[in-house]
């Protein structure tokens, strides 16, 4: 379900380290031009939700969200946390400039 690059693990290693570790929930941010975005918070786990390991960290998915996009990548860039699924979400095609690398890490 899960796939923690190494950046991403150093990331959550270092947000972690003075605090007990969490479950990370994966959900569905709204977007802007680009359409809807996978992001990350801090949640527990519910009924009608996934939960996998990866790297030492518990994630946490609603299983209707899993379904549609299928496995998640997890990595760092200089914009903060990329989650890629596996089946892409929608999007607008967006206003050329929102959330692109292109206007990354100057």
């Amino acid at each position: 379900m899960i796939t923690l690059l190494e950046s991403a693990h150093k990331e959550l290693d270092a947000y972690f380290s003075d605090k007990e570790k969490a479950s990370i929930r994966i959900y569905l941010a709204p977007g802007g031009c680009s359409g809807p975005r996978l992001a990350l918070a801090l949640d527990e786990a519910g009924e009608a939700d996934k939960t996998a390991e990866a790297g030492g960290y518990t994630f946490v998915m609603n299983t209707d969200l899993h379904q549609q996009v299928g496995n998640v990548t997890i990595d760092v860039t200089c914009s903060g946390f990329t989650l890629t699924p596996q089946i892409p979400l929608p999007g607008g095609g967006g206003c050329g400039g929102c959330g692109s690398s292109s206007n990354c890490c100057g």
